[in-house]
């Protein structure tokens, strides 16, 4: 294809995935209310331990702004089957049909692993937003607007959810060929740092528990990745050893 084929289609497959979070958020809004019920729950428990807290909305559109803004970060989650595929429909028309087969696998392990990330951040929000409003002055009222307080939730969730999805990419890479397994261990202190740094930066918290909470998991996975690679390119070295002593006999070259 063309470069100009390559963009058409890469054009229309972001406009698929569109789509595709458009129509989950028609569900979505239908969910608002509980869901919101689910975010502002942290805040309402600081609340309830005695340091007066809410959510509050400063304008009289804030409250529908909310409700798009909510609606369609969980329709980016109800629709992540859909845009995944549409990011592997961009890439397969490129494989050999044994790489499609295996890179079915990312579509198998990106969907869960991505709502795995997505959960454990909504597990670690609670203990974030306490320790967070802890450093609010004795006497002082912490009330916060409520979409500065959603946008810092979606970014930390969607953070946690696209990271855990970074070791389906590199098996998905060795999977098709350009990445060997040797280069992905050869770079493994710059990638424990790399993660923690990210981990640094997602964090919601200043506190080092939350960080390591989410670089360890993380780590965990890419070295998993690297072992799937490694497991990989034997497997492929072993065949492509036994065609050449097919072809060329005791004296197949090494």
């Amino acid at each position: 294809m063309r470069l100009v084929d390559h963009l058409r289609e890469l054009r229309r497959r972001v406009l698929l995935a569109l789509v595709g979070i458009a129509v989950m958020t028609v569900p979505s809004w239908l969910l608002y209310e509980p869901v919101f019920d689910a975010l502002q729950a942290p805040v309402l428990a600081v609340d309830d331990a005695g340091l007066t807290a809410a959510l509050t909305f400063t304008t009289p559109a804030a409250a529908f702004d909310m409700q798009i803004r909510v609606s369609l970060w969980l329709a980016t989650f109800l629709a992540s089957p859909w845009w995944l595929y549409q990011l592997w429909a961009f890439i397969a028309p490129g494989l050999t049909p044994r790489e499609k087969r295996r890179s079915v696998l990312f579509l198998v392990a990106a969907v869960p692993l991505f709502l795995a990330g997505a959960l454990l951040a909504w597990l670690v929000l609670p203990n974030a937003i306490r320790v967070l409003t802890q450093f609010t002055p004795e006497g002082a009222l912490n009330y916060m607007p409520a979409t500065d307080y959603v946008r810092f939730v979606m970014r930390v969730v969607l953070a946690f959810g696209l990271a855990f999805l970074v070791p389906v990419v590199m098996v998905l890479l060795n999977a098709i060929g350009l990445v060997h397994s040797r280069t992905l261990l050869a770079g493994w202190r710059w990638a424990v740092l790399l993660i923690f740094v990210f981990a640094g930066i997602a964090s919601p918290t200043p506190d080092p528990w939350t960080m390591i909470a989410l670089a360890i998991p993380i780590c965990g996975l890419y070295f998993a990745a690297v072992g799937i690679a490694a497991a990989h390119d034997r497997r492929v070295a072993r065949r492509e050893a036994a065609r050449d002593a097919e072809l060329f006999g005791p004296e197949a070259p090494a």
